[in-house]
């Protein structure tokens, strides 16, 4: 009976030490939603508020991630819509994870005001001021940057003009557009109208309310100004850009890749046939996460398994 009673009390003992311990260790884990559905409850409970995992300014990069990683969005979202899925993912994989919305016109607002639509310079310039922040709080002499859609072009302007090249190590870009979109043939009547002398009529209707949009265009003054001198690419920094075939906004996709030694180009499909992932879908999609991994922790890089994924995620 004492020997029942002392295995009893044994592994009572055990199931005490697991129930401690275990949970302890899943509580550092946060959710990682592979659906941009994750967005809609996040920016109704928290609007504009930063995503899980990010903005932690007492967060010390660690030995093995010593750059912390700056999350930037893309056009007409903001920090809470668009990184529900890769801030929680980059905390959970031992990252310090900031996040910032941008280019919002006037005062921000309690409720959903979308980002990204001053001029990018404008913008460029509260993500150095948020850098110089990042940097001074966690100690760090660089970030790595991971950017969406017009959260990939942006930065190359900090990076290039504001002294970036320098606070930069790795430059990792969702569904970029280093040469432009022609969506619905916008860069082309763009062209036309200019040459019909009506451009500067057509700036004075959009810029108010929308800044950042025509300088998306194939051929725009801004990106002429980005590719020149020597171009968009920059010495010291190290950059990945990650395509999909079904992007519907940067038209052609090809207009996401780089030349330069220091430039990866990654074409989802390439190595994943059943990945369907749209423009927005990259952003909470599981094979776009390995190569996101891979490019932020080369010296650890690990195959990334072909998972099917859906236009709006996995």
């Amino acid at each position: 009976m004492r020997t029942t009673k002392s295995l009893a009390a044994i592994f009572l003992a055990a199931a005490l030490a697991l129930i401690c311990t275990s949970p302890a260790i899943a509580e550092e884990d946060l959710p990682v939603p592979w659906t941009l559905a994750a967005a809609l409850p996040a920016q109704a409970a928290n609007p504009g508020g930063p995503p899980p995992g990010a903005n932690d300014f007492d967060c010390r990069p660690s030995e093995g991630h010593p750059n912390p990683v700056v999350l930037t969005h893309g056009l007409s979202a903001n920090q809470t819509v668009n990184w529900q899925t890769f801030s929680p993912l980059l905390k959970n994989n031992g990252y310090c994870v900031f996040s910032l919305t941008y280019g919002v016109p006037g005062k921000p607002l309690p409720v959903y005001q979308p980002g990204g639509l001053l001029p990018m310079e404008q913008s460029a310039k509260e993500l150095s001021a948020f850098v110089d922040k990042v940097l001074g709080a966690t100690g760090a002499s660089k970030v790595d940057l991971l950017g969406h859609s017009e959260g990939t072009l942006m930065p190359s302007y900090y990076v290039k003009f504001l002294g970036g090249a320098s606070k930069v190590d790795k430059y990792v870009s969702l569904t970029p557009l280093w040469d432009g979109t022609t969506l619905f043939g916008a860069s082309h009547l763009y062209g036309l109208a200019g040459a019909l002398g009506l451009a500067t009529g057509f700036n004075g209707i959009l810029d108010p309310l929308c800044g950042s949009c025509r300088q998306f265009l194939r051929g725009s003054e801004f990106l002429t100004k980005l590719r020149s001198g020597n171009g968009v690419f920059q010495p010291g920094v190290t950059y990945t850009n990650i395509m999909t075939r079904y992007d519907e906004a940067v038209v052609p996709y090809t207009s996401g890749m780089g030349k330069g030694p220091n430039v990866k180009n990654i074409v989802l499909q390439d190595s994943c046939v059943l990945d369907l992932a749209e423009h927005a879908g990259v952003a909470a999609d599981r094979n776009a996460a390995g190569h996101v991994l891979n490019a932020l922790d080369p010296a650890h890089a690990k195959p990334v398994p072909c998972v099917p994924a859906t236009p709006i995620g996995s």
